[in-house]
């Protein structure tokens, strides 16, 4: 979350709570991360490089961090050469996966829709 906005997650400094969740996992790659996380568990840094091909180092090491530091995943570095690191969902994470099942389900019926509208 931005900092200016810490410790104001509120309906008074937000129309709603809709607002908090969006501002949290929105953008391209944060719900990616997340799903991915969901379906394979424990994913190492260089791993989601294969996953998802289209992100940018920087960029995933920015959304991974944003999302560690929102306590949606967790971190574990192991202490070698090279150092390794892991990356898992967290308690509130998890909690997401629910929800990003349906709209997995939702953009499926959407694009079908569209397809066939077309």
């Amino acid at each position: 979350m931005p900092k200016d906005r810490n410790n104001k997650v509120s309906c008074s400094n937000y129309r709603c709570e809709i607002e908090v969740t969006l501002e949290v996992i929105g953008g391209k790659w944060k719900s990616l991360i997340l799903w991915n996380l969901g379906e394979h568990g424990v994913i190492r840094f260089n791993e989601f490089k294969r996953i998802i091909p289209d992100i940018s180092q920087k960029m995933l090491s920015q959304q991974l961090r944003d999302l560690e530091s929102n306590k949606l995943v967790e971190r574990k570095v192991y202490n070698q050469v090279p150092p390794m690191v892991e990356y898992s969902l967290a308690e509130m994470g998890q909690k997401l996966m629910p929800i990003l099942k349906e709209m997995d389900i939702w953009g499926k019926e959407f694009v079908d829709k569209y397809k066939k509208d077309r």
